[in-house]
């Protein structure tokens, strides 16, 4: 499955995800149910899991360490250079929520929110490697950016990763919309994150069954049919049907 690892060389590349929860062994349950996920034995009971899907990494699930901190799964974005790439993104306007510190494993991790508020991860990664199973079912399809300021969010990023991230010639993982009169008022610019299903009404099925909930039922989208659900925590995330 070598073919479907991402690659961290070029910068701005989603290249990791991972999910904040509140009870990891729950999170496990789900999300090994809903996938078939596998994980690593964590160091504690507590910590942090590595998920797999054919032997290859896929996701984290991580225990929250305040309970005031969102339930919620974040996508990371590639760098060589962690610590210049946040620099690049307070000058532009955002903020650093999270400066580069090691990351479990290996490099170099941070989180950041840009201009509008939406919260990414960046990942320097000592070999080069991010997570596989792309175009397998269960594993990393796609991170969607909503935003009330497209032509903003649209400098900023093309900017960031010196690269036309949204629109023709777009990078085939990573888009944008905007978040209109009809959603929530109160609903911030966020990233939603998306994996790779075969089926999506078995996978709306599936998350029922475990505990989970629709949030916005299944769609057409230019990119395949999507459905918003959120795991039996309260976080929410895309499936996608190509």
């Amino acid at each position: 499955m070598a073919e479907n690892r991402a690659s961290a060389d070029a910068e701005g590349v989603p290249c990791w995800v991972d999910a904040q929860l509140p009870d990891v062994a729950a999170g496990r349950r789900f999300y090994g149910g809903l996938f078939g996920w596998a994980f690593d034995a964590p160091a504690d009971p507590s910590g942090a899991v590595l998920a797999r899907l054919g032997g290859e990494p896929v996701a984290a699930l991580v225990p929250k360490t305040d309970g005031r901190m969102p339930t919620v799964w974040t996508v990371y974005f590639a760098t060589a250079d962690a610590g210049a790439l946040a620099a690049r993104i307070e000058a532009r306007g955002g903020q650093l929520v999270m400066a580069p510190h090691p990351a479990a494993g290996s490099g170099l991790t941070a989180l950041a929110a840009d201009p509008q508020g939406a919260v990414f991860g960046l990942r320097q990664s000592a070999d080069g490697a991010g997570f596989g199973g792309r175009r397998e079912p269960g594993g990393f399809a796609w991170a969607e950016l909503y935003t009330r300021d497209t032509e903003a969010a649209d400098a900023f990023y093309g900017d960031l990763f010196h690269a036309a991230l949204f629109g023709p010639g777009a990078r085939p993982d990573f888009g944008r919309a905007a978040v209109t009169e009809v959603f929530p008022a109160e609903m911030p610019p966020h990233f939603l994150v998306h994996f790779r299903v075969a089926d999506c009404a078995a996978a709306l099925e599936r998350v029922a069954r475990l505990g989970g909930r629709v949030q916005v039922p299944p769609f057409e989208a230019s990119y395949g049919r999507i459905a918003v659900v959120t795991d039996d925590q309260g976080a929410s995330f895309g499936l996608l049907q190509r």
